[in-house]
């Protein structure tokens, strides 16, 4: 049986404008084709989010599986609608906006998080120099580190506002919001090379433990894909995301355009 979830909206906003990555530029953006800057993948997962944890609560931000695929963009102040249908436990979720399909993903909840251990994945910090992007940046079987990063207090709160959540339980049980997981996915990259602008396009994360508010928070991943399609240059990374340097928080794959193909000009 099917039923289709409350529809949740949200007026978008690119959080990225100032950021390294260009992509979030309009000037920039429109050399690759799009209307204007794009707004950050992370934070479009994070919009999507809000439907999983409305109806799990904590019990999906200790132990929920959740995967996406950026189609199209999501711009700035733009109205995206995420919507959301369940069948046999499983949430089909899609993000519209200016009448196009922009994201598409599910979400469910297993009985219990499944083991990861964290020897597995191998502790490294991110690069002392960050050299501009090439062949060897993400180097296949390569693993790496980031920077630790903590979203605390006002940092926290500023984060909620601008990816637009409005679900209560983050201030009141004093949790991390799970897109920060995904952000620090996105310094993996950041951390470890100088990238031109570049594109997240898609991820999947099986949520491990509820991160509490604040806590320092690091990825350790190993590059399990690089290959060139359609003129565009993709990394693919396998990651786990630590809390407090001992707390399996998610485990992680992530996919981006690191090198995209500029449009020719007309």
């Amino acid at each position: 049986m099917t039923s289709r979830l409350e529809a949740y909206r949200v007026s978008a906003y690119n959080t990225a404008k100032l950021s390294e990555n260009k992509m979030h530029d309009d000037t920039v953006a429109r050399r690759f084709g799009f209307s204007g800057g794009l707004v950050p993948g992370v934070d479009v997962m994070a919009y999507i989010m809000h439907l999983p944890v409305k109806k799990w609560g904590r019990a999906f931000l200790e132990r929920g599986l959740i995967e996406a695929r950026f189609v199209k963009p999501v711009y700035d102040g733009e109205t995206a609608d995420i919507t959301g249908e369940e069948s046999d436990g499983v949430l089909t979720i899609q993000v519209e906006s200016r009448g196009q399909l922009c994201a598409a993903g599910s979400a469910s909840l297993p009985v219990s998080a499944p083991p990861v251990s964290i020897s597995g994945f191998s502790e490294t910090a991110p690069v002392v120099e960050r050299r501009p992007v090439n062949a060897a940046s993400y180097e296949l079987g390569k693993w790496l580190g980031t920077v630790p990063r903590a979203w605390a207090g006002d940092a926290a709160k500023e984060y909620l506002t601008d990816v637009r959540e409005t679900d209560a339980i983050y201030a009141r049980e004093g949790l991390g919001h799970p897109g920060l997981l995904q952000r620090v996915m996105n310094r993996v990259l950041v951390d470890n090379a100088i990238l031109g602008p570049w594109i997240h396009v898609g991820s999947r994360m099986q949520l491990l433990a509820a991160a509490a508010s604040g806590e320092e928070l690091t990825a350790r991943a190993k590059v399990t894909g690089n290959y060139e399609k359609k003129g565009h240059r993709f990394v693919e990374l396998d990651a786990l995301v630590v809390a407090s340097g001992r707390t399996p928080v998610a485990h992680c794959q992530h996919i981006a355009i690191y090198q995209p193909r500029e449009q020719a000009a007309a």
